[in-house]
């Protein structure tokens, strides 16, 4: 008697299972709990973490290295504006794409955790033959799996253009230090030069364009190279980040919408043999009525 108040009380409304003694209502309390938590899409939760996490550094650290680096060139390799005026309209346009980037990803890893849910509970529900999945269902998540390789795409092109200001930065450095080190015992400090210009960063005509000795690691030694430095290296490193998530979500996407195709086969594999036995079950009640008249 008791089981059945109990199970009665778990299906019912909060407001019943308030009346409940307290150890009953703790054990309502607990099985709605598990419950719930096994709707959630755990795989799709921790890529969409991911996501977000890898998205918010690439946009937010790559935006403020990208205002660093200009200033750095328009302070010491390229003193004239019109030397680099191209370049500046190159780095505004890529901080409004990151802009861009960080708004879609935001509403991009919202649909995806949605449409996690949402394939979860309808392979749980189609399992226990409570529903049947639509064939729209199903091509929204083969559209979201071939989105998703698109963007994959993408951001491994992107993984590997935001490795290059980190290897640029990097030969900088090692530059300054190696001038700097008591190892190298170097005579002529001022034959040690970076020219920019060999990157295409600037024109040829750029002036000065190159930075030698004591300017050299004077210039290593501000705050906007140390800072670019270590942003654009966390900025690649959330571009890395991204491109895991994207991976993830294409796995979880594919292996989801092969769960709705198996089972949709498995439904209409059922329907036809319940139509079968149908049929046969019909012909046999015909035969026996006219063998009996």
């Amino acid at each position: 008697m008791v089981e059945m108040d109990e199970e009665k009380t778990c299906c019912g409304s909060w407001l019943e299972a308030m009346r409940l003694p307290y150890q009953l209502y703790c054990k309502c309390c607990f099985e709605c709990c598990i419950k719930c938590l096994g709707g959630v899409p755990y795989a799709s939760l921790v890529a969409t973490i991911l996501c977000f996490s890898g998205v918010a550094l690439f946009c937010g650290c790559g935006h403020v290295a990208l205002t660093g680096t200009l200033t750095m060139l328009e302070n010491h390799f390229s003193q004239i504006t019109t030397d680099h005026a191209t370049l500046t309209i190159v780095i505004q346009t890529m901080q409004y794409v990151i802009y861009g980037i960080a708004s879609f990803f935001f509403v991009y890893g919202i649909i995806l955790l949605a449409e996690g849910f949402y394939t979860t509970s309808a392979v749980k529900k189609e399992l226990q033959s409570q529903f049947k999945t639509t064939v729209c269902g199903r091509c929204i998540t083969a559209t979201f799996v071939f989105l998703t390789y698109i963007l994959g795409l993408a951001f491994l092109g992107i993984f590997g253009f935001s490795a290059i200001p980190v290897f640029l930065f990097y030969n900088m450095w090692t530059t300054c230090a190696a001038m700097k080190s008591p190892i190298a015992n170097i005579t002529d400090p001022d034959s040690i030069c970076v020219d920019v210009r060999q990157y295409g960063i600037i024109p040829w005509n750029a002036t000065p364009g190159k930075a030698c000795g004591s300017t050299l690691g004077d210039i290593c030694s501000t705050s906007e190279f140390y800072l670019s430095f270590h942003l654009y290296i966390v900025a690649c490193a959330g571009a890395g980040a991204t491109l895991i998530a994207l991976i993830h979500y294409l796995m979880i996407l594919s292996a989801n919408w092969a769960y709705l195709r198996s089972s949709c086969n498995q439904n209409e594999y059922q329907d036809i043999k319940t139509k079968d036995d149908d049929a046969e079950e019909g012909g046999s009640k015909e035969g026996l009525n006219s063998s009996y008249s």
